[in-house]
């Protein structure tokens, strides 16, 4: 079963079984982020649309999702707000120009991706020069064993999110990408809140 299968099934369920464990860490973050109202910003992966109800109001706001079903649901929390637009794609081949993005969020979309360093590279691609990636996810640590997390994800990997991804050799590969902060979000530091910089 594809990703765009199994979140179509998981659709009218997802906010019941994520909402509570990630509404803290949502907002927690994303109040912290205070951008121009000139700014236009890409949410990829944007799903259900657990994060439009902690999006300042200043900017103009892209969600991309690969999954119809799970943009109908997003639908309902962007009804009221005139600043959001919501657009089907691919987070590992966005349909968007090079350099066109303030800023990119990406919240439980690079552990849930067949391929995280495609989707790493086309945030890059389309962000601007000075602009920052905020990233919100599962990563394992370089050289951590975590045995159990690599077997659940051999079998969940298809079907809902890679519990595998270690992230420091997805930015190894991006040195225009300069780490600007990373800490320990939730689960004993398992889920992360990283942001990153494009370089000039």
């Amino acid at each position: 079963m594809s990703l765009k299968h199994s979140y179509t099934f998981l659709s009218p369920i997802y906010d019941l079984l994520v909402k509570p464990a990630f509404h803290d860490v949502r907002q927690k973050y994303l109040q912290q982020y205070h951008p121009e109202k000139e700014d236009t910003v890409l949410i990829v992966g944007i799903g259900t649309g657990l994060d439009i109800p902690h999006l300042p109001e200043n900017p103009r706001y892209i969600g991309v999702d690969l999954t119809p079903a799970m943009l109908n649901y997003a639908k309902q929390y962007s009804a009221q707000r005139s600043d959001i637009v919501l657009h089907c794609g691919n987070a590992m081949r966005l349909p968007y120009a090079e350099s066109r993005f303030d800023t990119i969020i990406m919240h439980l979309i690079l552990a849930v991706v067949p391929n995280p360093q495609m989707a790493l590279d086309e945030a890059a691609r389309v962000l601007k020069p000075g602009g920052q990636i905020l990233i919100l996810d599962k990563f394992l640590r370089p050289g951590q064993f975590a045995p159990v997390r690599r077997l659940i994800s051999f079998l969940s990997r298809h079907l809902a999110t890679r519990t595998d991804v270690t992230f420091e050799p997805l930015l190894a590969q991006r040195p225009d990408l300069k780490l600007l902060h990373d800490e320990a979000a939730m689960a004993s530091g398992w889920f992360r809140y990283i942001k990153l910089e494009k370089t000039e």
